[in-house]
């Protein structure tokens, strides 16, 4: 649910205007939204460049892991997780909210990689370098708005 959505649901609920404070995060939302365009955009054309690069950070760090260990087909997966992550952010950032990554459930997602032998901290781990390799493509403005998106990936591992 969008900013707009969540401040409209929540005055509908109460059976009022949106208040004051409402509307100023609402200003605040448009005020930046050239920079949420503009980031999503980054995010969408570099997705790929974030993912090799990521995974060539990750794997300098834990070179023994189960997406380094030759199996093609199991990097593949593992990269194509890592590249959904990516767009989850980037709808973040256009929602304003974290509610994208709400809806599919990290704690579920944990629980997967766990079922499937993925180590927790190798996650954490690969996030935070595709967290550092995507900041580095975006201004300043707009790693505000998609940091704490990718924040929120690296605490759930």
């Amino acid at each position: 649910m969008s900013i707009i959505a969540k401040v409209i649901a929540q005055s509908d609920r109460a059976d009022r205007f949106p208040g004051s404070a409402e509307l100023t995060q609402l200003q605040d939302y448009f005020n930046n939204s050239s920079a949420r365009i503009s980031a999503v955009q980054k995010l969408a054309a570099n997705q790929q460049k974030i993912v090799d690069e990521g995974s060539q950070r990750f794997w300098a760090q834990c070179p023994n892991t189960p997406s380094n260990r030759g199996d093609a087909q199991k990097t593949a997966l593992c990269q194509r997780d890592q590249g959904w992550y990516i767009r989850l952010v980037s709808y973040c950032v256009l929602a304003g909210n974290a509610k994208p990554l709400e809806d599919i459930g990290l704690d579920g997602m944990r629980d997967m990689y766990v079922s499937l032998g993925v180590p927790l901290a190798n996650l954490k781990i690969a996030m935070g370098c595709l967290k550092s390799v995507a900041l580095g493509l975006l201004s300043s403005e707009e790693a505000a708005l998609a940091g704490p998106y990718f924040d929120q990936l690296v605490r759930a591992f």
